[in-house]
């Protein structure tokens, strides 16, 4: 399949099964929607397509959503859900602090390789949420930064680390998943393990702890 948003990688529009109906119908509308979504945007993409790819007819798409925005919304909720989640485990069962940072930082970058249709998405369509759900996303946006920065200034705390800005600190954090979603291809350049111990060596240096 051509790959269409530069070095962002190919979505599976063309891989999905078509269904007549049952219990799995509606995520396979919304797993159709995330590949449309990040193919060729929120604004250009529409339900026939969204129908047209699970095998359904236009109509029965309502039987599951009442419309576009909602799949959007869900999509971005879900995947914030799911950080959230995932960071929660990840340091679940850690008790030293610096551990716990070390932990929750391979976890941010795992799930941005990993997830990155979904992170694209979620960087690139808040401005087409309706104003409940972008109110939504954001919400959980800050409960996950405040989570990062509660481990940031516990790990800082424990090991007499450097904070020169908690806020901004965890911004780069942030940005170091956003980033690592826009190029990591499974197989290709570095592999994950290696992504992971060097962008936590990078952190750690730039907190002054010893990893």
């Amino acid at each position: 399949m051509k790959q269409v948003r530069g070095d962002q990688p190919e979505a599976t529009v063309g891989a999905t099964k078509h269904l007549r109906g049952g219990p799995r119908t509606a995520e396979m509308i919304r797993e159709a929607a995330a590949d449309l979504f990040y193919l060729h945007g929120y604004e250009a993409t529409s339900l026939r397509q969204v129908a047209s790819q699970v095998g359904i007819q236009v109509g029965s798409l309502y039987n599951h959503i009442s419309g576009k925005d909602e799949l959007l919304s869900a999509i971005m909720i879900q995947v914030m859900v799911d950080l959230q989640a995932a960071l929660e485990e990840s340091i679940a069962d850690v008790a030293d602090p610096v551990d716990r940072l070390v932990a929750a930082v391979g976890c941010h970058i795992r799930f941005h390789a990993e997830r990155r249709r979904d992170v694209f998405i979620g960087n690139s369509e808040l401005r087409s949420l309706d104003a409940e759900a972008h109110k939504k996303v954001v919400s959980l946006r800050k409960k996950y930064e405040e989570t990062l920065r509660e481990l940031v200034v516990a790990a800082a705390d424990s090991a007499e680390g450097d904070v020169i800005d908690v806020k901004l600190q965890v911004f780069a954090i942030v940005a170091i998943g956003t980033h690592v979603a826009s190029w990591y291809k499974p197989g290709r350049g570095y592999p994950l393990d290696d992504i992971v111990d060097t962008y936590t060596q990078i952190i750690l240096r730039q907190l002054a702890l010893e990893s």
